[in-house]
């Protein structure tokens, strides 16, 4: 079973239609599973992801600056 890395949970807030009638509404957020290197399998969110394939980017580049 994977891990929730994630402590992110749901915005709520209201839907207002043309005559100002409030129906609740929640904005869930965008959660992926990902398997890391080592085998095991984790969900975080798209954001999360994003920023650690960034920094895993910019540490590959300072790996091979020092080469």
């Amino acid at each position: 079973m994977a891990k929730k890395v994630s402590s992110k949970k749901a915005l709520f807030g209201n839907l207002r239609s043309h005559s100002l009638r409030a129906t609740k509404h929640a904005q869930k957020p965008n959660f992926q599973k990902v398997t890391m290197d080592n085998g095991e399998t984790i969900i975080m969110s798209a954001r999360e992801l994003r920023s650690l394939k960034k920094t895993d980017k910019k540490a590959e580049k300072k790996v091979e600056e020092n080469k």
